[in-house]
């Protein structure tokens, strides 16, 4: 899928993902990847810039974690981040039915 196909949704997509749970950037890059069978399959420099812009707009935390002796740093969802995933939802059904309507689905 192009990527101009995802302006203006790709942080209703990560916060969804981040919704399943706290998770590092390439994880959730993955489960992007995973949960749209291939469709989203974003570069981190897509993702990260994404996750830090929802970070100072306080939609999701993180933290530093060393896992695996690796340091990384988790992201997760703010009860912020959960009710503008829910206003996001709610725009998307009433846009995705106004298209439908429009293109004859």
């Amino acid at each position: 899928m192009r990527g101009e196909a995802i302006k203006g949704h790709l942080d209703m997509l990560l916060l969804a993902v981040l919704e399943d749970g706290d998770a590092h950037g390439y994880a959730v890059i993955e489960g992007l990847r995973e949960t749209s069978n291939g469709a989203f399959d974003l570069p981190e420099g897509t993702v990260y810039p994404a996750l830090h812009r929802l970070e100072r707009e306080r939609y999701v935390a993180s933290q530093w974690n060393k896992s695996s002796g690796r340091k990384r740093r988790v992201y997760s969802l703010t009860a912020r981040g959960r009710k503008a995933l829910t206003d996001r939802r709610s725009e998307w059904a009433g846009f995705s039915r106004a298209v439908g309507t429009v293109i004859g689905l």
